[in-house]
């Protein structure tokens, strides 16, 4: 584990036993557990709620034979949020509401891909634009059928890179 990560869980780990403390100090040792308590069990509703809508979600796709898309990525945030509120804490509870309801899901979403595409190299940073040529005739017998009039389907083309999307390539 990095040291950056260690560090991260450590402070966050202090910031909960601070957090804690300082709602016992307010409301009350007993309340404040049962305030624990009463999250860890709505973590757990919520958790097996959004878990089957979105493994339904998946389910469904999958049986169209159409990627998973976002739905893949909503189950990977639904897992961590219901572990975020299971476990007692409340700036876990927190963050784990976040991901777990619907329509803050986004800003997770939003956070994780930034934090994702900074640690990309530039070179794999999309968009990539492709140039292509046929090198044999076609022709289609049906919406998703094509044959090829002579010789193998060979597709030839070379990847164009540092143009913009919707902005020409110089070639053109």
């Amino acid at each position: 584990m990095s040291s950056r990560l260690r560090t991260a869980l450590g402070l966050g780990a202090l910031a909960e036993v601070l957090v804690f403390i300082a709602v016992a100090a307010w409301i009350g040792v007993g309340w404040t557990i049962l305030a624990t308590l009463a999250t860890s069990a709505l973590g757990w509703v919520l958790l097996a709620r959004q878990g089957t809508k979105t493994l339904a979600e998946l389910r469904l796709r999958a049986q169209e034979h159409r990627a998973p898309g976002t739905v893949l990525g909503d189950a990977g945030l639904i897992a961590a949020g219901g572990l975020l509120m299971v476990l007692p804490g409340f700036i876990g509870d927190l963050l784990g509401l976040l991901c777990l309801l619907p329509g803050t899901r986004r800003l997770p979403r939003a956070l994780i891909a930034r934090a994702v595409l900074n640690r990309l190299p530039d070179r794999a940073r999309g968009p990539v634009h492709v140039r292509s040529t046929r090198t044999a005739e076609f022709t289609t017998d049906g919406p998703h059928r094509t044959t090829s009039t002579r010789g193998p389907a060979v597709i030839e083309g070379s990847v164009v890179e540092g143009s913009v999307v919707g902005e020409p390539s110089p070639e053109r």
